[in-house]
């Protein structure tokens, strides 16, 4: 992970602070108590159940530096300082598909709190890059494995 700051919403923040005290709570329990029961078996060298669980482990344990690295770094948006001329991280912006005619709403956020099918999407990613910025009324293009896809965005919002 680089050194550079990371976006979050006050909600995106709670959540990972969240996932963090769980997995340093009960996640670590839980595989400590797996790992007794694994350990209880005999034999290492070919204990699957053993070797599963240390690969949980060595995982949650990177997602739990991840995580802490990711809060230091923390930026919180400020919705109570947006201006709502031009989209910004934290935006919520309506859309219009132009070739379907069809309205679709998205959240700006950062690549952490990411997840499209909550219409979460990331400042980092196409149609992020392409917001960023934008004013009511402006035509948005954007590169898709389909082709081309333009926007009209109709609303800049905040929560």
């Amino acid at each position: 992970m680089s050194n550079e700051e990371v976006f979050l919403t006050k909600e995106g923040l709670a959540k990972l602070e969240e996932e963090l005290k769980e997995l340093k709570t009960e996640g670590r329990k839980e595989l400590a108590a797996r790992l007794k029961l694994a350990i209880s078996y005999g034999d290492l060298k070919e204990n699957s159940e053993y070797h599963s669980a240390k690969d949980d482990q060595s995982f949650m344990e990177t997602r739990i530096m991840i995580l802490e690295k990711m809060l230091t770094k923390a930026r919180i948006v400020d919705e109570s300082t947006m201006d709502l001329s031009s989209v910004s991280v934290g935006s919520i912006v309506v859309l219009n598909d132009i070739e379907y005619s069809e309205k679709i709403e998205y959240r700006v956020v950062g690549p952490a709190e990411a997840d499209v099918l909550d219409n979460k999407v990331s400042y980092e990613s196409p149609l992020g890059k392409e917001l960023i910025g934008k004013k009511v009324g402006d035509i948005i293009s954007v590169n898709a494995p389909m082709g081309v896809i333009k926007y009209e965005l109709l609303e800049i919002k905040m929560m």
